[in-house]
Order: structure tokens, then C-alpha cells, then sequence
């Protein structure tokens, strides 16, 4: 088993929105393919709907209310994009 502070932070949330990490040596485990393919697709997700929202901003007679709704959508791409960050930083190996 890994120590604590090498628990991995998994790209998704627990009940009432509680981090959830995984406790493995085994990088190629299911569980650690599965976070990187979820990881894989929220950032990818995150770049479309950055493609989009730029061409809602540059729509000068879009609406209020689908301009609430893609900030609403880029709160969420931008809190999991920071899980993924937070994760792969503590992933990172650091010369001794």
C-alpha cells in the first residue's frame, strides 16, 4: 500500500461531493486506467466547451440566460480540470 500522502486524487467526487483517492502501487491498475481515461475526457471536454463559450462571448445578442448557463458549465470544467491538476502535481516525482 502506498503512504498517505501518495494516495492518488481521483478525477470524480463521493457522496456530498467529498474527494475520493485510490490506494495503489500499481499504476496500470484498473482503477488507475480508468482515472486517467476519465482525466482524459474532462480535459478534453474542457477544451471544447472553451471553444464554445468563446463563440457565445463574441455573439453580442446572445441572451442572459445562455450566458448564465455557460458559466455555470465552465465552473464545473474549471473544478475538474483543477482536480486533475492537484492530482497529477502530487504525482509528479521530486528529485531527492
Amino acid at each position: 500500500m502506498t503512504a498517505q500522502n501518495e494516495l492518488r486524487l481521483l478525477p470524480w467526487a463521493g457522496p456530498e461531493g467529498k474527494p475520493c483517492y485510490l490506494d495503489t502501487d500499481d499504476r496500470e491498475g484498473y482503477m488507475s486506467r480508468l482515472a486517467d481515461h476519465i482525466e482524459a475526457v474532462q480535459l478534453g471536454m474542457a477544451a471544447e466547451l472553451l471553444g464554445q463559450t468563446v463563440e457565445v462571448l463574441d455573439d453580442e445578442t446572445e441572451d442572459p440566460e445562455k450566458l448564465k448557463l455557460v458559466a455555470a458549465q465552465l465552473a464545473g470544467a474549471l473544478r475538474d480540470v483543477l482536480r486533475v491538476a492537484t492530482s497529477r502535481g502530487h504525482r509528479l516525482v521530486t528529485p531527492e
